[in-house]
């Protein structure tokens, strides 16, 4: 998440859809730029604005990716995590239980879908649940196909300087991700986020 109190600006960090190229992008822009001490980077909005309520009239941004190509970043940073305890390397991403269980209990993407996403309850999570809550909806959601141009537009709301994005934590050898789906796995992913297919209008 990135904080700015003086343009009164929030911006709610969803998993795997470009936001460290986000955050990179925007905290230099915004020199009080700042998180909530204490709750995760990648915090709901929910959980964000019961730690601050007084962020609640913040203009509100967040991003969104298609759920299958989504779900293909997702392994390949657990195979990535997995390659770096192979090798005894240090790990740089955060190293806990849930990226050892999903390493563990997931060899290859197909057992990730059809298994992990049972087993492990924070890979089932809409992305439509990060920027919503009862009463408030993000007031702009960007996509992660889109990055550049809906970034621009957030920068230009703010009249805040723009320099060419220098993407982090870009995959450059992952595969097209129409490859690696068997049929029942693309069901699969379209049943568990379903309301993301039907807000976002995503398809395979």
């Amino acid at each position: 998440m990135v904080i700015s109190d003086s343009a009164r600006l929030l911006f709610v960090h969803v998993q795997k859809t470009g936001g460290s190229t986000i955050q990179r992008a925007l905290e230099p822009a915004l020199p009080d730029a700042r998180q909530v001490k204490g709750i995760d980077r990648h915090a709901m909005l929910g959980g964000i604005l019961r730690a601050e309520p007084d962020l609640t009239p913040y203009w509100t941004v967040g991003f969104v990716r298609n759920p299958w190509a989504r779900m293909l970043s997702w392994f390949r940073m657990v195979e990535r995590f997995r390659d770096t305890e192979r090798d005894g390397t240090q790990v740089i991403e955060r190293k806990n239980q849930f990226m050892q269980g999903v390493a563990e209990s997931c060899p290859d993407f197909e057992t990730f879908i059809m298994k992990g996403l049972d087993e492990w309850t924070r890979l089932q999570t809409p992305q439509v649940r990060y920027l919503t809550t009862r009463t408030r909806r993000a007031d702009m959601i960007g996509r992660q196909e889109t990055l550049e141009a809906d970034l621009r537009a957030v920068f230009a709301r703010f009249d805040l300087p723009w320099t060419p994005l220098k993407s982090v934590n870009v995959d450059k050898s992952r595969p097209d991700y129409h490859d690696e789906y068997t049929d029942a796995m693309r069901r699969r992913v379209e049943s568990v986020f379903a309301k993301d297919i039907a807000v976002f209008g995503y398809s395979f």
